[in-house]
């Protein structure tokens, strides 16, 4: 990525290895070139220092508004949470279950009452 702390240049070096530009360029382009590849490593080196404070300054905030990473993960979750339960796939799997559950209960409570009303009758034929 452009924010590792590894150079363009040395990160280049490896491709370039197998051909020699340096014939192909006079040495007042190449001068240039030099000038160029230190200005733009000034500039990351520059940039990166720029986050480093502005990341530094998200987490002082953070403290101060008592936004913990767990806090954060919390909120991650409960979002990701909300977010599934909102498709289609898992209203359609929660409606199907929770129908069977529904089915399950009114036979368990169908089979309670015959077994209920078997002893009634046993009893009955007892007296």
């Amino acid at each position: 990525g452009l924010l590792e702390t590894q150079s363009f240049h040395e990160a280049d070096e490896d491709v370039v290895t197998d051909v020699d530009f340096t014939n192909m360029i006079s040495e007042e382009e190449k001068e240039e070139l030099k000038i160029e590849l230190a200005k733009l490593e000034d500039e990351i080196s520059t940039l990166r220092q720029v986050l480093a404070a502005k990341e530094k300054h998200l987490v002082e905030i953070k403290q101060k508004l008592g936004i913990s990473l767990m806090n954060e993960l919390k909120q991650n979750f409960s979002k990701s949470w909300h977010d599934m339960q909102t498709t289609s796939a898992y209203k359609k799997t929660h409606e199907t279950l929770s129908h069977a559950g529904q089915k399950a209960t009114a036979a368990i409570s169908n089979v309670g009452t015959a077994i209920s009303k078997k002893f009634g009758d046993m009893r009955y034929q007892h007296l």
